[in-house]
């Protein structure tokens, strides 16, 4: 592993900050599986079908992993309804007759599997997974349709509900194969999502309608059974409208395995022997520091990542602040561009240079850096751990918003698949230039001590409260210590929490929080995932600032 000279001795300060935090979210995330509870479980038993859970762990090959997706959809929000935990959907990437699939698989234990508006962006960023990748698509759906009290939020914009359906026949004409199996309610305009696909099963005593029996009833006066109305023989039979009858859960869900299996094979992986990394995955939770002000160094965590511990880096003398090299996962080469949380003196001479911040230097090999992985075609790995870029009269001067322009220029216009991890900060420009969630990275994950914002909880505090003092100010007030402290304190509060990284993967800005110990497996997964199909294609830079 190349090194740079005069590199500190960052051992000794180990922090159980990371550890004790990815206990917590893991304790957390192990309730937000239950869906709507023990109760609602045993409800849906009782009706003679499996959960959303249960049904995926049915479909999937024996020991095949499940990689799931927006865990934390919705949390904390929407609790004048009771809350929606995981948004009432579960989506996720596993392995069925041997083929890598996208699922999706509505939960009826979260209110009978409405779609809030975050269920409707969970579903539509599984859509874009699947489209991006090339990957089949399973829905499993067990929905009562939109959660109508909030219906102006889920029904109309470019971006609610229509839109599943408008993807549904977009990635079909793509090619993308698509099976849907109603296998419970599946109601109103949620019926386009499963009849839109190229095939459609169904159980008996599920029901397929625009309109329930009391919807008609109330509208044209006719009395209609639910299963004359919409059941799975009625369909099968009459309208014609489902491709399988299936008596039950187990019957259907072992159809799906067989029509799978019918599907083109996934290419083969690489068959040659992949050497462990050169430290143990439990070191990470040590090497990585959630104190802002602490420092580590990113080769040490990547000795953790990669096969053989080995990373080729690249111009390692200079621009220190971002490491930038090549590597192997799981015997995939890929491409690294990761924050250097380390103080150091450059070369050139000048001031030191601190972690996480983003100098003229750095950003300028990053972007070299980038273009040299689409030339060769080598995906790219971000690791964000950043503060944002260099600021002052120095900064300003060594052309640093130029410098900060070609980088963000080479990264969106990257065509090679990017993944990006969040391990601590990622704060303003920074989290851009780095390949943040609106640069297209492939998946985004982020590790449990990560934080995402504009700028960090303290600073923006300060500036909150200097504006808000400005403004009493203004207005003739006066305010007393205490009123400050108490005003300090609440913003303090308000920006912890949301910078706290279960905000942002409740709002769909993260597809998972990552225990440090499974980041290898899941990176090693999701670049298998990406690399499934190459599309060659030039990178178009457009005006490159210089």
């Amino acid at each position: 592993m190349t090194t740079a000279q005069h590199r500190p001795d960052t051992r000794g300060s180990a922090e159980p900050i990371l550890r004790e935090r990815s206990a917590e979210i893991a304790a957390e995330a192990r309730v937000i599986a239950l869906g709507g509870g023990r109760v609602a479980i045993e409800r849906q038993h009782e009706k003679g079908r499996k959960t959303a859970r249960e049904r995926i762990a049915a479909l999937l090959d024996p020991g095949a992993s499940f990689l799931e997706l927006g865990l934390w959809a919705a949390h904390g929000m929407y609790t004048e309804w009771g809350g929606a935990p995981s948004a009432g959907v579960v989506t996720g990437l596993g392995v069925v007759s041997g083929r890598r699939v996208m699922i999706v698989a509505n939960d009826a234990t979260v209110k009978a599997g409405a779609f809030f508006p975050m269920t409707i962006k969970k579903v539509l960023r599984a859509q874009e997974i699947a489209g991006q990748n090339h990957l089949p698509l399973i829905y499993l759906v067990d929905s009562s349709g939109v959660f109508l009290p909030m219906q102006d939020e889920v029904f109309p914009d470019v971006d609610d509900f229509g839109r599943i359906f408008r993807n549904n026949a977009v990635l079909s004409a793509q090619g993308i194969p698509q099976i849907a199996a109603i296998m419970g309610n599946c109601v109103a305009g949620g019926a386009y999502l499963p009849v839109l696909c190229d095939t459609v099963l169904m159980t008996e005593g599920s029901g397929l309608y625009l309109a329930g029996p009391a919807l008609v009833k109330a509208a044209i006066g006719q009395d209609v059974s639910h299963e004359d109305l919409g059941g799975a023989h009625m369909h099968a039979a009459i309208s014609g409208t489902i491709d399988y009858r299936e008596p039950d859960d187990e019957s259907c869900l072992e159809r799906i395995r067989r029509l799978v299996a019918l599907l083109p094979p996934d290419p083969p992986r690489s068959s040659s022997e992949i050497d462990p990394p050169a430290r143990p995955a439990d070191d990470l939770y040590e090497i990585v520091k959630t104190d802002p002000s602490a420092q580590y160094d990113v080769r040490d965590l990547l000795a953790a990542l990669l096969d053989g511990g080995r990373f080729d880096e690249y111009r390692a003398e200079f621009g220190q602040a971002i490491g930038c090299g090549f590597g192997h996962l799981g015997g995939i080469a890929i491409g690294i561009v990761a924050n250097q949380r380390l103080r150091m003196k450059p070369a050139r001479g000048g001031p030191f240079q601190f972690g996480g911040v983003i100098y003229s230097d750095s950003a300028d090999k990053a972007a070299r850096f980038v273009l040299e992985c689409n030339q060769t075609r080598v995906p790219l790995l971000f690791l964000q751990d950043v503060n944002g870029f260099d600021v002052g009269r120095d900064a300003e001067r060594s052309g640093i918003i130029r410098s900060g322009a070609k980088l963000v220029n080479a990264v969106s216009n990257s065509v090679v698949p990017k993944i990006t991890l969040l391990l601590g900060h990622s704060f303003g420009a920074g989290h851009y230039a780095l390949c943040g969630r609106a640069f297209d990275p492939r998946f985004l994950f982020a590790w449990p001590g990560a934080r995402y914002a504009v700028m960090g909880g303290n600073q923006a505090a300060k500036t909150m409260l200097d504006v808000n003092l400005a403004t009493l100010t203004r207005q003739g007030k006066t305010i007393d210590p205490a009123e400050m402290d108490a005003m300090a304190s609440e913003l303090r509060a308000r920006y912890d929490r949301e910078t706290d990284i279960r905000y942002a993967a409740a709002r769909g800005w993260v597809d998972a929080i990552l225990d440090p110990a499974e980041t290898r497996d899941v990176l090693i997964a999701a670049f298998d995932i990406v690399t499934r199909t190459r599309e060659v294609s030039g990178i178009p830079l457009g005006v490159f600032q210089v």
